[in-house]
């Protein structure tokens, strides 16, 4: 298994988290400085500290689901390469690790229509874009889809647009399962219809959150949101999902966890804490 592969067994199913890089982030949470500055030692002078950007995948009742999209090819003409991000060798490498390819992807779960949770929807075949996961249904909640054409991510020949004329993409309500053992779980705040994925097998349970959380201290934290999201909202997101993953004793990763990405939710007072497995 590659290096940038963190994988888990849930039950009868295998989940991972696949790092399609790491980069600096400056979250500026809605709280004072030296109250995050004690949460996040890790944080540079300038606010920064690194996140990894990673897809996830299940392995379940022999079906293959990934968890968004991510970034598109590593290379030189890749426009995900922002000042200071290391890219690594990429998702299509991750799953190859994990005996899976393209092809043989069933599902793509879409947390979110954000740029790098979609635009890995292409791949370069032969000189042309081509959509990577060409047999596979993609789900993405309608607010997201709606909101993606507000933003101008659905013009011509962008990720969302191409997997709606290709007849590749199912735009779902609320909460849903996409088969058994799999569930998508409206969980907005990030975005309208920002998503969390559950996963369940010989009763075990495993949460991928998505942008739900971004660090470990919003978890002991959900009010500290940074810009841009709809606090309330994203708080009571946090607390419904906290306090299942808490009950479940569930393995829980999220987009831009560190690897080896996993841990769990545990009940700290009245509150939660991030526990690294």
């Amino acid at each position: 298994m590659a290096d940038f592969v963190s994988t888990r067994r849930v039950g009868e199913a295998t989940v991972a988290a696949i790092s399609d890089g790491v980069g600096p982030w400056a979250p500026q949470l809605s709280a004072p400085e030296a109250e995050w500055r004690r949460e996040v030692p890790e944080a540079n002078a300038a606010g920064e500290f690194p996140l990894e950007w990673s897809v996830g995948f299940a392995s379940v009742g022999g079906k293959n689901v990934v968890v968004d999209l991510g970034f598109d090819d590593p290379g030189p003409a890749s426009r995900w390469m922002p000042p200071r991000f290391e890219r690594s060798p990429g998702v299509e490498a991750g799953l190859a690790s994990l005996g899976v390819q393209p092809e043989q992807v069933d599902y793509v779960l879409i947390t979110h229509h954000h740029g790098d949770h979609v635009a890995g929807a292409l791949t370069r075949r032969d000189g042309r874009a081509v959509l990577r996961y060409p047999n596979a249904r993609h789900l993405i909640n309608r607010l997201d889809w709606e909101e993606a054409a507000r933003q101008g991510q659905r013009g011509p020949g962008s990720p969302l647009a191409t997997l709606k004329e290709q007849g590749r993409l199912d735009v779902v309500e609320g909460d849903r399962e996409v088969l058994p053992g799999v569930a998508l779980l409206h969980a907005p705040g990030e975005s309208p219809g920002h998503s969390a994925i559950r996963v369940s097998s010989g009763g075990q349970t495993a949460y991928f959150f998505g942008d739900l959380f971004h660090h470990p201290c919003e978890v002991a934290h959900p009010s500290w949101v940074s810009p841009g999201r709809d606090q309330p909202v994203v708080l009571a997101s946090r607390q419904r999902l906290l306090a299942a993953a808490a009950d479940e004793g569930a393995a829980c990763t999220f987009s831009h966890a560190r690897l080896p990405a996993w841990g769990r939710i545990l009940r700290a007072g009245a509150g939660y804490r991030w526990e690294w497995l």
